[in-house]
């Protein structure tokens, strides 16, 4: 069962693995961060056109997963389980678009026609898949949130996670009162238990704050799936410098996909393309992909060797050594960015979002936290 209530609709998944269910049995198969282009619906001036652009991005993932799903097979041996797509990866992001106009051409509804589609790729293929897409949700019609959503083979909605940190896009921290009473807190940080380990997701620019991982380790989550659009460099960024932390300190996998180039839009496209990745627990590189289009970041993770290593006593075990205690009063204490951003659901443009960071940031020097 899920450690943890997700989002409503999305039902409890029984893990029915042997391996899974003897639990000390070594668990191994092929975890994929699919490096695919992101061809941004940001040119198309109707709603009906970028639609169109959306289907034929979730047809050509179809086939590239297809096509890696009998590679890796015949190169590793191991069945291709895990697929995590980069973020925001059928649509780019908005620029001049105006909330409305975002929200009719490129968030999709929750049990919409691109969310059975998505759902029929994870069922035809056979695996887990985690994708990053601008979400409607029908309680707050005002907004729309960057949501991570996993497909199981089944065809289920598994997992449902809200991008909590954002600069613009809307977050449930913006409408947290009402966020609370709609879904409860257990739907925050949700986590998947399923049979193939115990997923969890970050978003994005997520993987810079600890705390998010923090979140879902303690619900019990040992692969971290990060769709993410970034730099690449061919020296450490810091967010490829975070997958690492955030891998040895909650002793997870991380599997972060990140876009091969975004095009379609002013920005040049290769800005972001590279460093998709697969980390071990100790922030090892087990595999990581060039420029473009490719499948090479894959691995076989092996939960039976993590949860081994979650139990073992020493030093290194960071989960049991975790002092909470003494970080809740600071915690608590500490005053940075306000809950309720948009207390009645309706979207702030991006010169009050920077006007309310400023704000935060004057209130942080007025208490000494800041020089």
């Amino acid at each position: 069962m899920t450690r943890r209530q997700l989002l409503a609709g999305v039902g409890a998944f029984a893990a029915s693995s042997p391996a899974f269910a003897q639990g000390n049995q070594s668990m191994r198969y092929t975890a994929l961060a699919l490096q695919t282009v992101c061809d941004a619906v940001n040119q198309d001036n109707s709603f009906e056109d970028a639609h169109a652009r959306m289907d034929r991005a979730i047809t050509r993932v179809q086939q590239q997963i297809g096509s890696a799903k009998g590679f890796l097979k015949g190169f590793n041996g191991y069945d291709l389980k895990l697929v995590v797509l980069p973020e925001y990866w059928m649509t780019g992001f908005p620029l001049k678009e105006t909330r409305e106009e975002w929200q009719d051409k490129a968030a999709i509804d929750m049990d919409g026609k691109f969310t059975e589609k998505l759902a029929q790729t994870a069922q035809k293929l056979g695996v887990f898949l985690c994708s990053n897409h601008y979400e409607n949700d029908p309680n707050f019609p005002d907004l729309y949130f960057q949501s991570n959503v996993v497909y199981s083979p089944s065809g289920e909605t598994v997992l449902r996670y809200r991008r909590m940190i954002s600069l613009y896009t809307p977050s449930p921290y913006d409408v947290w009162d009402k966020y609370l009473e709609v879904y409860g807190e257990d739907a925050i940080f949700p986590v998947a238990d399923t049979e193939i380990g115990r997923l969890g997701t970050i978003a994005s620019e997520e993987i810079l704050y600890p705390e998010i991982a923090r979140m879902h380790a303690f619900n019990g989550a040992e692969i971290l799936l990060h769709p993410t659009s970034e730099v690449g460099a061919p020296t450490l960024t810091p967010k490829h410098i975070c997958k690492k932390a955030r891998a040895i300190e909650n002793i997870a996998y991380v599997v972060s996909a990140n876009s091969a180039s975004i095009i379609g839009t002013p920005v040049p496209a290769a800005s972001t393309d590279a460093m998709s990745t697969v980390l071990d627990w100790y922030g090892r590189t087990l595999a990581e992909a060039g420029t473009g289009e490719t499948l090479n970041a894959n691995s076989v993770l092996d939960i039976g060797a993590l949860r081994e290593t979650r139990r073992k006593t020493g030093m290194t075990n960071t989960l049991s050594r975790l002092p909470n205690q003494a970080f809740s009063t600071p915690y608590t204490a500490a005053k940075h960015a306000p809950p309720n951003r948009t207390p009645h659901g309706q979207m702030i443009g991006r010169m009050e979002a920077i006007s309310q960071q400023q704000k935060v940031i004057d209130s942080l020097v007025a208490q000494n936290v800041l020089k």
